[in-house]
C-alpha cells in the first residue's frame, strides 16, 4: 500500500514538540545549512526544481509563486497560512500540535529563500492549543539561537510573529488573511495588485500553506530531484490526505500523489461492514463529488480536475449508502453561507437562497420550482466574487444534485399534498 512517512515520520512515536527530541532526529539542520552554504536563490530553485505545488488548496507551483516577488523591492514578507477551516480537513491541525519545529523550521527556510527578516504564522482561532504548543517551540527556537539577530554568526536577521486569527472561514483566503494581520476586518480585496506585489503592509508578500512550507525541509535534505521523481509531470512528491466520512480508520495518510482513489480508501480501512460506495468528496466542502466510475482514477491534481472536481487541500470525505444528500448539502450550503464576509452580492444572497431552499427540502417541504431554483440560483453565484468563497457553494450541491436528483425530488410536495 502506498503509504509514505515524511512530514508524518515521528508522530505518534516520538515527542516532536520538544526541540531536544526534533534535533535529534536531525531538525534545523537544513535551516542552518540554507544560512551558512545557500544563497536565497538556490532556495528558490530547490523549490522550483522540486515541483512543490501548494498544499493549501490552489496548487500552484511555490517556487513559481516566490518568483513574482519585485526583484529589489524590500521590506518582504512570508505568510504561513495555518487558517485550516476547510470542511474534512485536518491535516495542518495535526502537523501544529504534533510536529511546530518542523513547521517552524519551515516557515524560516520559506523566509529565507525570499530574502525576508519577517516572517509572520497565522493561526486560527480555535486552534488554541495548537497555538499555544506552537508559540511554545517558537520561544525554544529562539533561545537556541535559530530566530533572531545575527544568525549562525552571519549578518542575516530573522524575525518570526504568532498571530491568532478570530474564527472566521474568510481568513483562509490570503487577501482576507492579509487584512486581519493589519487588524482590518477579515474580507478579501480586490486583485490585483496581487500580494506578490502589495501584500501585507502595502509591501511584497508569499503567502504559503502549512504542509507547503514544512516539505522544504525534506526537499532541502534529500534534494529537489527526490522530490520530483515521485508522482507524475506536473503532480509531484507527497501529500498528507485527510480521509474522514464513512470508512473504518478515518485520519491523516501521507502518500505519493499519484495513488488512486481506490487505494485511500483501502488505506482508511475501506467501507463499513455490508456498505456501498456513493461519492467521494476529494477536495473538501468546497469541491464536487466524484464517484463509483472515478475509484481508480489517480488521486493528483490534474486527474481530479479531469474527473469534474478538485484535489484542494486534500480532505477527503467518503459518503456511502445511508448518506442523506439533501442534508449533506444544506449542511454545507449552510456553512459557506454563515462564513460569506458579504462583500459581494451573489455569494451574499444566494448562498442564503440556496440555504432557505434546502431547509425546506429537508424538512420535507420543499414546493414546486424548488429544483429549478437551487441550478438556476447556484449556477449564478460562481465567478462573480472577489474570492473563491462564493465559487465554493456550489460543486457539491451541483455534483450530488445531479446524481441523485430522485432524491431531492422526493422532498417536493405536491400541490395536492400543500395544506390548504
Amino acid at each position: 500500500m502506498p503509504v509514505t512517512k515524511v512530514l508524518t515520520a515521528g508522530i505518534g512515536e516520538a515527542d516532536l514538540r520538544s526541540i531536544g527530541v526534533y534535533r535529534d532526529r536531525g531538525g534545523y539542520r537544513q535551516w542552518e545549512r540554507a544560512v551558512r552554504e545557500m544563497q536565497p536563490a538556490d532556495v528558490l530553485a530547490f523549490a522550483d526544481k522540486s515541483g512543490l505545488r501548494g498544499r493549501g488548496g490552489a496548487g500552484f507551483p511555490t517556487g513559481k509563486k516566490w518568483s513574482f516577488l519585485p526583484a529589489k523591492t524590500f521590506p518582504r514578507y512570508l505568510v504561513c497560512n495555518c487558517d485550516e477551516a476547510e470542511p474534512g480537513t485536518f491535516k495542518d491541525h495535526m502537523l501544529l500540535e504534533q510536529a511546530p519545529h518542523l513547521i517552524l523550521e519551515g516557515m524560516l527556510i520559506g523566509a529565507y529563500g525570499i530574502a525576508s527578516h519577517h516572517a509572520f504564522i497565522y493561526i486560527r482561532g480555535e486552534f488554541k492549543r495548537g497555538y499555544e504548543i506552537f508559540t511554545a517551540a517558537l520561544d525554544e527556537a529562539r533561545a537556541a539561537g535559530y530566530v533572531g539577530s545575527k544568525l549562525f554568526g552571519t549578518d542575516y536577521d530573522l524575525e518570526v510573529t504568532v498571530h491568532r486569527g478570530a474564527g472566521a472561514y474568510i481568513c483562509g483566503e490570503e487577501t482576507g488573511m492579509l487584512n486581519s494581520l493589519e487588524g482590518k476586518r477579515g474580507e478579501p480585496r480586490l486583485k490585483p495588485p496581487f500580494p506578490a506585489v502589495e501584500g501585507l503592509y502595502g509591501m511584497p508578500t508569499v503567502v504559503n500553506n502549512v504542509e507547503t512550507l514544512a516539505y522544504l525541509v525534506p526537499i532541502l535534505e534529500r534534494g529537489p530531484e527526490w522530490f520530483a521523481a515521485v508522482g507524475n509531470e506536473r503532480s509531484k512528491g507527497y501529500k498528507i490526505v485527510s480521509v474522514s466520512g464513512h470508512v473504518r480508520k478515518p485520519g491523516n495518510y501521507e502518500i505519493p500523489l499519484g495513488t488512486t482513489v481506490r487505494e485511500i480508501i483501502e488505506l482508511a480501512g475501506g467501507l463499513r461492514p455490508g456498505r456501498r460506495l456513493m461519492a467521494v468528496q476529494p477536495g473538501g466542502g468546497s469541491s464536487a463529488c466524484i464517484f463509483e466510475e472515478h475509484l481508480d482514477w489517480p488521486y493528483d491534481y490534474e486527474s481530479m480536475t479531469k474527473a469534474g472536481s478538485m484535489l484542494g487541500s486534500g480532505a477527503f470525505v467518503v459518503f456511502d449508502d445511508t448518506t442523506d444528500f439533501v442534508s449533506a448539502a444544506y449542511n454545507l450550503v449552510r456553512f459557506f453561507a454563515h462564513e460569506s464576509c458579504g462583500q459581494c452580492t451573489p455569494c451574499r444572497e444566494g448562498g442564503s437562497w440556496l440555504e432557505r431552499v434546502l431547509e425546506r427540502m429537508v424538512r420535507h417541504r420543499g414546493v414546486p420550482g424548488d429544483m429549478e431554483m437551487l441550478a438556476r440560483v447556484s449556477s449564478s453565484i460562481t465567478g462573480l466574487n472577489l474570492c473563491a468563497l462564493g465559487d465554493s457553494i456550489e460543486p457539491f450541491l451541483k455534483s450530488v444534485l445531479q446524481r441523485f436528483r430522485d432524491r431531492f425530488a422526493a422532498r417536493i410536495i405536491t400541490v395536492e399534498q400543500q395544506p390548504a
